[in-house]
């Protein structure tokens, strides 16, 4: 498969160069040449399938024959092994939850993947890789673990001073090894610009210092999010819950796990849409109603990975439609939700079903719920991004009891945070950049 750059069609890079480059030269990101539909025979036996299997259905479209079947399949087996359960609220109503990873969020799904793609792709090349990560709260977390202790990579995690919670913090800055955290005084869109325009500025190359991200913006990242759409469709339909529209609530930040969804509805899983849910920063829902891409200060709310003012992937999902505004409202509802929300949700939930979700989710269930308000005769998937105890912060007070700490959670907190700390100045980054990869080697 080859791949091009959203700002130049006629630019098209091998998977190699798609994954270890992460953005083109010329800024953009990079997306299939072409998005494939899977064959009708696929979906009538999607039931039958593993998770495993039904990944390596969907990921050989892209990664194959760069990477070989029988090594894909085993990347796979290596990546997903743990459960992806789909709780059914009510007649209507489930959750997908994606937070049964070793860094208990969704991120597992990509990172770990990604990790292994790298590996495979660099094992051939004479070459150190560094990756640069912007992260918001759990993508660093979810690299960190996926990239440890890989031969030949140092992974530099970059994230906003004060603005994750405690338990992130601590998965961020206490694994050790090649992972060096970066505290950044600013915001997340700082960290973001920071690793842009890293990615744009010569002097790496020139130092042989290679660059890489594992945020979404890297391709390898991106597309292994779109397994788990076909897997909940397939649960679905051993329920025999399928003679109802399908729509999935996706609590969104940057857009990576909206454009995954759609690039699998494009592959041909019958969907009728999704609801694009938002916390405050509500770039994409205003885009929605006015056809106005206006980036803005990100503001911090309690479900902070979604604290985003300028999303990467809105290039993608305007390279998926060719820009055409209408048929992408056919398809996306927006929808934007305060703090005060949110947390109301969270209570509700708990008091009427037991299920105790974490802030990001229960964004996720607001747009579920407003959607299935006006609209009863549908099916709602909501995204479950990350475990619960990941937030005892937040969620302790809203439903007045200690919430249980899974062991890996509590061995955790237990150890010294280590990490650097810079300004929000590019300049002072990037010395830094040069310093670890002077002092520090894998």
């Amino acid at each position: 498969m080859l791949f091009y750059s959203t700002k130049n069609p006629e630019k098209k890079v091998n998977l190699a160069d798609a994954v270890l480059k992460s953005i083109d030269s010329d800024g953009g990101l990079y997306f299939p040449k072409k998005i494939p539909k899977l064959p009708s025979e696929f979906f009538k036996n999607l039931p039958d399938l593993t998770f495993q299997e039904i990944a390596f259905e969907v990921a050989k479209q892209f990664f194959t024959p760069e990477i070989s079947e029988k090594e894909l399949k085993q990347i796979i087996k290596d990546t997903y092994d743990f459960p992806v359960p789909l709780i059914n609220l009510n007649e209507n109503n489930y959750i997908l939850e994606l937070f049964h990873g070793p860094t208990l969020a969704f991120k597992d799904f990509g990172a770990r993947f990604m990790a292994r793609v790298v590996s495979k792709l660099i094992s051939v090349e004479n070459k150190k890789y560094t990756i640069l990560v912007a992260t918001s709260g759990d993508t660093g977390s979810a690299v960190a673990q996926g990239f440890y202790n890989i031969p030949n990579i140092n992974v530099i995690l970059l994230y906003p001073s004060k603005k994750v919670s405690k338990i992130q913090e601590k998965q961020l800055t206490t694994i050790g090894g090649n992972i060096i955290a970066l505290e950044v005084k600013g915001a997340f869109d700082d960290c973001q610009a920071i690793v842009k325009k890293a990615f744009s500025d010569l002097d790496f190359e020139k130092n042989n210092i290679h660059l890489t991200s594992a945020n979404s913006i890297n391709i390898a990242r991106l597309l292994p999010q779109s397994f788990y759409y076909f897997y909940a469709y397939a649960q679905l339909k051993k329920k025999n819950k399928t003679n109802l529209p399908l729509y999935f609530s996706v609590p969104s930040g940057n857009l990576g796990n909206l454009t995954a969804g759609l690039i699998a509805k494009k592959m041909g899983l019958p969907i009728k849409g999704f609801i694009c849910s938002c916390n405050i920063n509500d770039v994409f829902p205003e885009y929605l109603k006015t056809e106005n891409f206006k980036p803005i200060n990100s503001k911090k709310t309690i479900s902070n990975a979604m604290d985003v003012g300028n999303p990467n992937n809105f290039p993608r999902i305007m390279e998926l439609y060719k820009n055409n505004f209408s048929k992408i409202k056919s398809e996306v509802i927006g929808f934007s939700f305060t703090d005060k929300k949110t947390k109301e949700k969270i209570f509700e939930t708990y008091q009427k079903y037991n299920y105790l979700s974490d802030p990001h989710t229960a964004v996720a269930l607001l747009g579920a719920k407003k959607l299935l308000s006006n609209h009863s005769k549908n099916i709602i998937i909501s995204l479950g991004t990350a475990h619960p105890s990941k937030f005892t912060d937040i969620l302790k007070p809203i439903i007045g009891k200690n919430i249980k700490m899974p062991e890996s959670l509590i061995k955790i907190l237990k150890k010294t945070k280590k990490s650097m700390k810079a300004k929000a100045n590019y300049e002072e980054v990037k010395k830094l950049i040069f310093y670890i990869n002077s002092n520090f080697s894998t």
